[in-house]
């Protein structure tokens, strides 16, 4: 009798049976959990074949703004990707991991019409631009410049922004691939900035008036923040960061952190598990390297267990990492979807009360599927 091995046989009994199933995070409407199985949900294809999308934004009307990474905003609308983008932003430069990057609604969008948006410049000596425009529920038109000549490289670059419950625009900066700007007050990497919503400075950032020092800084020693969100209950800003991997230290250390006015968090004097009493440790610290990207705290209400949890983006985790907090203080956290859509770069919550996800598998570090990259959704299974 011969024998025949696994690997074979199992092909060929799916084939006998009929089994017609997609592979795991190929399909539509797959049912997912978890860990402990206590929440169900089912995760369903918004929009695909799109090119390494970084950042997504709701519109007061439910369509869906989309950035992709070659310097493209796109439309979602009535549950359609619109084949022609919105606009393309012909200065953007596409190197390594930077290029388009993120896109916010002002927090009186529906009065102004503000959009801001952050992306990679400049060819050789490439930099990062922050620029605000208005859009006529078609066309970004009025571009204005915030704030330029962030130091970037084709690694490190930033740049997340959020708008604080303080009404500020705040701008994570990478180190460029140059630690030692971390600790340097008189440049703009590896920082967290903080400007009005014309590109003016607040009287009252922390380093306003010192010699040397920049004075949209609001906090420093930071290696890579490629997230940023506010807990709803304390106001707390929270964000998370990509620690160093490869030539730069032991691979892994990537990090939650809570961000406060004027602190410094370390990069790249500590790392890891170190720490100085003049530097801020980490609130979460993640040895393999998980590789965070965009994070929020959910606030819709589809999801109960899930009220004000913090959510972040893994890359190389191919996951979305949830975290349960009670103020500062971590609770429990859990990895969800882990390997099944591959690299997840943002997350945000829907005004329907999904949680919102888009992948990166397109980015030359993935492995895509053939209706990569695509914006996806949870909802609860019924």
């Amino acid at each position: 009798m011969k024998s025949y091995s696994r690997s074979l046989f199992l092909p060929l009994l799916s084939l006998l049976l009929g089994c017609s199933k997609p592979p795991p995070g190929k399909g539509q409407g797959e049912v997912s959990a978890t860990p402990d199985n206590a929440v169900r949900f089912k995760v369903e294809t918004v929009a695909s074949g799109l090119e390494i999308p970084w950042a997504m934004a709701f519109l007061p009307d439910g369509r869906m703004l989309v950035t992709e990474r070659p310097g493209r905003i796109r439309i979602v609308e009535n549950g359609t990707l619109r084949p022609e983008p919105i606009a393309v932003i012909r200065e953007v430069e596409q190197v390594g991991e930077s290029g388009l990057m993120d896109l916010i609604l002002h927090p009186g969008f529906a009065r102004n019409g503000f959009i801001f948006i952050s992306y990679a410049y400049g060819g050789d000596q490439q930099q990062v631009r922050v620029a605000r425009y208005h859009f006529d529920g078609n066309t970004l038109t009025e571009p204005k410049t915030l704030i330029e000549g962030i130091p970037a490289a084709k690694n490190h670059a930033g740049c997340r922004l959020g708008f604080g419950p303080d009404g500020k625009l705040y701008i994570t900066t990478g180190d460029a691939t140059k630690k030692e700007q971390a600790q340097d007050l008189g440049t703009l990497g590896g920082k967290t900035l903080r400007i009005n919503d014309d590109g003016t400075v607040p009287s009252d950032n922390p380093f306003v008036g010192q010699a040397g020092a920049r004075p949209e800084i609001w906090s420093y020693g930071h290696r890579n923040s490629q997230g940023i969100c506010w807990q709803p209950e304390t106001g707390l800003m929270f964000q998370s960061e990509h620690g160093p991997s490869g030539n730069d230290a032991p691979g892994g250390g990537d990090e939650v952190n809570i961000v406060e006015r004027g602190k410094n968090y370390g990069w790249p004097v500590v790392h890891h598990r170190d720490s100085r009493p003049d530097m801020v440790s980490p609130l979460l610290e993640y040895t393999p390297a998980i590789a965070p990207g965009g994070a929020m705290f959910y606030t819709g209400n589809l999801f109960p267990a899930f009220k004000n949890n913090l959510f972040f983006a893994g890359l190389v985790g191919e996951c979305l990492m949830r975290v349960e907090l009670n103020g500062r203080t971590v609770v429990k956290q859990e990895k969800l979807l882990h390997g099944t859509y591959g690299r997840i770069r943002d997350v945000i919550t829907g005004p329907d009360g999904a949680i919102y996800f888009c992948t990166s598998n397109r980015d030359g570090r993935g492995s895509p599927a053939a209706n990569d990259d695509r914006v996806l959704k949870l909802v609860p299974e019924k």
